[in-house]
């Protein structure tokens, strides 16, 4: 599938991943592909592949990690591409043909905690870059990670940990809940629209949504109780200015494939008289290079251990 593919070839996934995620823009895309290709570069250093064997890439998206695992080791590596998203598989699928190393490659459609089609004991490798983010059940992931590894075998992931874009989420619902009515500041209160719009914001929320109610400590715990030996996490935050330097690219990505986009978020949650606002008082911060974001990261290894 090609990036212009319609919307009967495209899903949210693959919606998100080939275009919301740097709305389309060039050189948005190079930026963050640079970005991803470091993350990518961990995973792999992290699973120790070697020639002759096998790698199951879950949750494989647009093939990054598994045909940057072909380039490192060559052609005597497997790699399995297991994915939910039907449109992902056919664009990587398309990338391999692309590269001459489509026979080195099994596409496989499943979720992460059901992994059907991959067979017991039949890989080397498992890598995942923002995929347990997504799935309600990562201890049942987990176990088909482990149930598809080879004895001696590894797991090396990257994962998201976003509960502290839900915590600011709420710390600023709290902060406009204690608003007098008066108050004639509805900056924050749009503020808030828009976060809300694309993160839990109270406790509940917050501990029901996948994407939020777990955090690094419980990636390793996850591991443990799944039968994982030798298990190594890093924690990483990188404070940076935000890559998003256009007003437009803002308007047109979201922080994840289950939130709208801002722009979206303003023409339908939004009055154009809030709108016009908001982007006054926002859009120079933007262009004004002042934004700064915060990504942190779960780098986890862990062994299958020899029976």
């Amino acid at each position: 599938m090609n990036s212009n593919a319609s919307p009967s070839q495209s899903d949210v996934w693959s919606d998100w991943l080939l275009h919301t995620r740097h709305a389309d823009d060039p050189e948005q895309e190079r930026a963050l592909h640079a970005e991803l290709e470091q993350h990518a570069d961990r995973v792999l250093d992290g699973a120790r592949l070697a020639s002759g064997m096998t790698l199951a890439d879950i949750g494989s998206g647009d093939g990054l990690i598994a045909l940057r695992a072909i380039n490192r080791i060559g052609p005597s590596l497997r790699v399995v591409m297991a994915d939910i998203s039907e449109p992902l598989l056919r664009h990587a699928e398309a990338l391999a043909v692309q590269r001459d190393v489509r026979d080195q490659c099994t596409f496989v459609q499943c979720s992460a905690d059901a992994l059907k089609g991959i067979d017991d004991a039949s890989v080397d490798a498992v890598t995942t870059r923002a995929v347990l983010a997504y799935v309600p059940d990562k201890i049942a992931a987990l176990r088909e990670f482990h149930r598809i590894l080879r004895p001696g075998g590894r797991i090396s992931i990257a994962e998201p940990i976003l509960r502290d874009d839900a915590f600011e989420a709420s710390s600023l619902k709290t902060f406009v809940d204690a608003l007098p009515p008066e108050s004639d500041e509805p900056f924050f209160r749009l503020l808030h629209r828009w976060k809300v719009a694309q993160f839990p914001d109270t406790e509940e929320k917050i501990s029901a949504s996948p994407l939020t109610n777990y955090s690094e400590r419980d990636l390793v715990r996850f591991a443990l109780d799944t039968g994982f030996a030798d298990i190594h996490m890093e924690f990483h935050i990188d404070v940076r200015p935000s890559a998003v330097t256009s007003w437009e690219v803002l308007l047109g990505t979201s922080p994840h494939p289950w939130a709208p986009s801002l722009g979206v978020i303003l023409a339908e949650q939004f009055t154009v008289e809030e709108r016009q606002f908001f982007e006054q008082v926002f859009r120079a911060h933007v262009e004004g290079r002042q934004l700064v974001t915060a990504e942190r990261t779960a780098y986890l290894t862990a062994t299958k251990t020899m029976r």
